[in-house]
């Protein structure tokens, strides 16, 4: 199967919005969440990277990822290279990293381009009011906070925290794990989807096993 680049814009430095098309990809086998990866012969090596689609939905065979660019990196750099009209080789959509049935209370926590699938999910809520949604979201600073202006207009609460905070940020500041019993309340009834880099998502799942929440309560995808 092979994707072809239609369209891409910066988020930030080193962060970019990608538009692509396969004719081939079955739409009807997506759900929010899930990836795709991409295959490339680089060198003598053959490359697979996987990236998580931050689109809603598969439309007119499209589709759409956030990636940061790896300066050392193998798939990165080509794929931040790639013109309109290009295309490469491409397997999916994949992954468990999905919403669960019935849908039930949630609290989705993200940092960086792990905000990608969360923003596919939580855009693809059928009725967000129905249910209350709490959304954790970790950058290092405000300009990280990508598609912010998408998600502060949901039905939930956006809750966003920054590491290095500029001088008249008024929000949250530090580590997003550190927020996590504030958005809990007490309650034992959430479910957590987790997604960003390996060792906040082993931290917040280390905090909530603490708490005594079962793991059947977390869904998460982690990734360096």
């Amino acid at each position: 199967m092979r994707a072809v680049l239609i369209e891409s814009r910066d988020l930030a430095s080193g962060v970019r919005h990608f538009v692509f098309e396969s004719p081939e990809i079955d739409a009807a086998k997506f759900s929010p969440g899930q990836f795709v990866s991409f295959s490339e012969t680089i060198g003598e090596k053959r490359i697979t990277r996987a990236y998580s689609i931050v689109s809603p939905a598969i439309v007119n065979n499209r589709f759409e990822l956030c990636l940061n660019l790896v300066e050392d990196g193998r798939m990165s750099p080509l794929l931040f290279g790639l013109r309109p009209g290009d295309a490469i080789e491409m397997k999916g959509p994949l992954g468990g990293f999905t919403l669960k049935e019935p849908f039930t209370d949630s609290i989705f926590i993200a940092t960086g381009t792990g905000i990608a699938p969360v923003r596919s999910m939580l855009l693809s809520l059928p009725s967000p009011a129905a249910h209350k949604v709490i959304l954790l979201f970790g950058a290092r600073y405000r300009s990280g906070l990508h598609y912010w202006d998408d998600l502060k207009t949901l039905q939930i609460e956006a809750r966003p925290t920054l590491t290095r905070p500029d001088a008249d940020w008024q929000g949250r500041t530090g580590w997003v794990q550190q927020h996590l019993d504030e958005a809990i309340a007490g309650r034992t009834d959430w479910h957590f989807y987790i997604c960003g880099l390996k060792a906040m998502v082993d931290d917040v799942r280390a905090r909530l096993k603490a708490q005594g929440f079962d793991r059947k309560q977390i869904t998460y995808e982690k990734f360096d």
